[in-house]
């Protein structure tokens, strides 16, 4: 077993915050698993392989990212001058 650190909970707005001892080695804007267990609580730090996208993204946990084999793409050619903006001298 590691070592045991304690911490205190404060109110952030309207969501409640905990501290978490730089000691963990933890960088700002990692990303935290939190499992309520039988007895308490459980915070792992997220696998780099487990995260999907990053950023905003990554605040979408229902939002999955499709498969390659799962992508239907229509071959169809671009007109590239539709774009352009016209102007009058």
């Amino acid at each position: 077993m590691g070592e045991e650190y304690r911490a205190r909970i404060f109110k952030s707005g309207n969501s409640l915050a905990l501290r978490l001892p730089k000691a963990l080695g933890l960088k700002e804007g990692a990303e935290v698993v939190l499992r309520e267990e039988r007895r308490g609580f459980s915070v792992e730090p997220v696998d780099d392989e487990e995260k999907i996208g990053g950023g905003w993204i990554g605040a979408l946990p229902h939002l999955k990212l499709i498969a390659d084999e799962d992508r239907e793409l229509e071959e169809r050619e671009l007109d590239w001058n539709l774009g352009k903006l016209r102007r009058d001298d």
